[in-house]
């Protein structure tokens, strides 16, 4: 099995230095080592040690801001018995069969929150193989039993003796590692839990150093720009760029093979962007979108309204219905959640480099490498081995980075095979490009009736989910959809921790509005909406407190329920819940996403009328082991802020199938004045780590629409700015 390494080199210097190098990784057969003389990209590596004690931690997990360089790096750090000081991190090259992501199955990528979920044995697996390996090489050396060996702080020690680990790697790259290496104890940790490290990025993001895939300049390279149909299905008809050929810097234009618009070669980004906009192109809107945002409003709340297409919890739904009407009380709302757009600060962007071999490398803030692998070798027919995938930082994703259909990849590689493939083509996208012409977080309506008896205990919980499928028609609906439920579009309201008597859900799907894909927490961003708000407006007809009746329904014995109200019960603690200053009001959310459970209390001043400002937001989170306190914190804070800016004021609408929308001033982000201070809270669990990406967003907003139900209205409708709601 062969892996082409990155351009960055797998080994660096290895064919200029005499230094031997320690490969380690976990596989099935073991730990394998080797040296410079040896093939090191026909192994599975996860630990790279140079004679020189360099130790290497390869990340199969991109960094886009949500700290997998730090997180995995520190796992190797741990076992192996070195400072974060003292080891250094690399993106591993596109290799599905050595880097795949277990949770996606024989696929190499990055998302819902899998990174640490996914790689927390195997990450501690190969440094522990890697430490013991060099003790075997040392013990030899002492002719002392390697119990009496240690690795601490980079040194091997014992029996009198002392050296630093890179005296060992020579001899250790001759032996086999065990294929089982001791695992620490968590008593030993000093890295994992450690609240006093910090990212392994921080410093090359403030110093300049770190690159990302905007950063690219290369020698003779082309800019290319594409001029896209502003309404989605419209084709290319024909073009006319005599008004691009007065732009400077100007080389061509050509009409994409798959006719989805006319791409333009131009020297640098400015020539290219102008002369883009100078093109004029001919449109064929026969199958294209045509509907405004009012038409796909109006066909949602026909679908929360009418039978479902698919009974999701099995329950008979005349026999909830009728629970439900000999409720002494029903509570019933209508709830609808707009187009979002990801809009990520780095818009995207990669460049095509052909290689002296005939080949070419990606430089991409690659999320699924994978995918543009398998593109790049199909469109420009080349087998596997000729395409090198140069994964780098990336300026946010939130999901945009990840599409099924490969989109900017694709484009990047049709312009370049448009050309004689001498020189390197860099894709740009604008910012305008990709809110007005990229992929969007589908709308949704649900429609939720409860039924609660003369003592306030719920009866009947009758929820309809009307939205459109990100799954279905994609290469991820064999393993996302299943009786024809595409489980994003329903995951938060079935399963739920909840214990709700007489619950029937079901979903339809509506006709596809524009392209989607899932946007950080995907289908959770719409469905703790519903659940946290119905919640409480549940509690609030039953007369009973918010967190008394959640805790009510989080009762069980189940480790589900019993971590839920852990948070909960943190949350309100943490947050001085029913204890807010005059003049102030409060509102809480708990919900389970990506395998962690994660409380918020929102405190407000003001009201919707004068104006609401965020005061505070406290938050609690379980997500099992937590192994980097400080980039957990993070998480929750951004996960929070993201949440909360969209829900107050952004949308994205369509006229006549024409997003209106374009850039931050009418697609406005979440402002640093718009909220106070984020206190987090993190449990201290034994449970194996999950994600931590997405789960702070979900409660967000609920928490902060139940805050202003408590003076105000209760916002059914998103952006609360739609509903009445102003900020201060």
């Amino acid at each position: 099995m062969s892996v082409s390494t990155s351009r960055r080199g797998f080994l660096k210097g290895a064919a200029a230095s005499a230094a031997a190098v320690l490969v380690i990784g976990a596989a099935p057969s073991g730990v394998m080592a080797a040296t410079n003389g040896f093939d090191t990209t026909m192994l599975n590596p996860f630990v790279r040690i140079a004679s020189d004690g360099t130790v290497t931690a390869i990340v199969k997990h991109f960094e886009k801001g949500q700290g997998p360089a730090t997180g995995l790096t520190t796992l190797i750090a741990e076992e192996l018995g070195v400072s974060m000081e003292a080891i250094e991190y690399e993106f591993a090259p596109s290799n599905p069969k050595l880097y795949n992501n277990t949770a996606f199955g024989p696929f190499q990528g990055t998302g819902g929150s899998t990174a640490m979920f996914n790689s927390f044995l195997q990450y501690r697996q190969a440094g522990a193989a890697a430490r013991e390996v060099l003790l075997q090489a040392a013990s030899q050396a002492w002719e002392l039993p390697v119990e009496q060996l240690k690795l601490e702080d980079g040194v091997i020690i014992g029996g009198g003796e002392t050296a630093p680990l890179g005296e060992f790697v020579q001899a250790a790259s001759q032996l086999e590692a065990p294929e089982n290496p001791r695992l620490k104890d968590p008593s030993e940790f000093k890295l994992i839990g450690n609240a006093s490290i910090h990212r392994k990025d921080t410093p090359p993001k403030v110093n300049g150093t770190a690159k990302y895939a905007m950063d690219i300049q290369l020698d003779d390279q082309m800019v290319v720009a594409v001029k896209r149909a502003m309404r989605r299905g419209a084709l290319a008809v024909s073009f006319d760029d005599s008004a691009a050929l007065s732009v400077k810097g100007f080389i061509r234009a050509a009409m994409l093979p798959n006719k989805a618009g006319v791409v333009v070669y131009a020297d640098d980004t400015w020539a290219a962007l102008q002369a883009r906009d100078a093109i004029e192109v001919t449109w064929d809107y026969s199958a294209a979108e045509s509907r405004s945002s009012e038409d796909v409003y109006k066909e949602l709340m026909a679908a929360v309204n009418s039978e479902p297409e698919y009974n999701l919890t099995k329950n008979d739904q005349g026999t909830v219905a009728a629970a439900i009407e000999n409720a002494d009380k029903v509570v019933e709302e209508t709830f609808y959640f707009p187009l979002l757009a990801h809009a990520p600060m780095e818009p995207l962007t990669c460049t095509i480099e052909p290689t002296q071999d005939g080949g070419v490398v990606l430089h991409d803030g690659s999320q699924m490498p994978t995918s543009p692998h398998m593109v790049l070798s199909k469109v420009l027919q080349l087998p596997m081995e000729k395409v090198q995938i140069n994964t780098m930082f990336a300026g946010g994703s939130f999901g945009r980075r990840a599409t099924p259909t490969v989109d900017y990849q694709t484009e990047a590689a049709l312009a370049f095979a448009m050309t004689d493939r001498s020189r390197p083509v860099k894709l740009v996208w604008s910012r305008e490009d990709d809110i007005t012409g990229g992929y969007y977080r589908p709308a949704f309506a649900h429609k939720v009736r409860v039924g609660l008896d003369s003592t306030g205990n719920i009866v009947g919980w009758d929820h309809r989910v009307a939205g459109q499928s990100i799954a279905k028609g994609t290469p991820f609906e064999a393993f996302a959809v299943h009786d024809g439920i595409d489980d994003m579009s329903v995951e938060g309201v079935t399963p739920t921790p909840y214990s709700i008597p007489g619950m029937f859900a079901g979903l339809t799907d509506t006709k596809a509005a524009t392209s989607v894909l899932w946007w950080r927490s995907v289908g959770h961003t719409h469905t703790a909406y519903v659940m946290e708000t119905m919640m409480d407006a549940t509690a609030a007809a039953a007369g009973r407190d918010p967190v008394e009746f959640r805790l009510a329904h989080l009762s069980g014995d189940v480790p589900e329920q019993k971590r839920m109200a852990n948070v909960l019960k943190l949350a309100a603690e943490k947050g001085n819940w029913g204890k807010a200053a005059e003049g102030r009001s409060q509102g809480i959310a708990v919900h389970s996403s990506f395998r962690s459970y994660v409380a918020e209390v929102v405190e407000i001043s003001g009201d919707a009328e004068a104006g609401v400002k965020i005061e505070k937001v406290t938050c609690a989170v379980d997500c099992g082991i937590p192994v980097n306190p400080d980039v957990i914190k993070a998480q929750m804070e951004g996960g929070i802020g993201y949440g909360l800016g969209h829900a107050m004021r952004d949308e994205i609408t369509l006229e006549e199938g024409e997003v209106v929308q374009s850039n931050f001033p009418d697609y406005e982000p979440l402002r640093i004045g718009d909220i106070g201070e984020i206190e987090t809270h993190i449990v201290l669990s034994t449970e194996a780590p999950t994600g931590v990406g997405e789960p702070g967003t979900p409660p967000s907003a609920p928490a902060l629409a139940n805050a202003i139900a408590v003076k105000g209205p209760r916002v059914t409708e998103l952006p609360m700015v739609n509903a009445g709601v102003n900020f201060a």
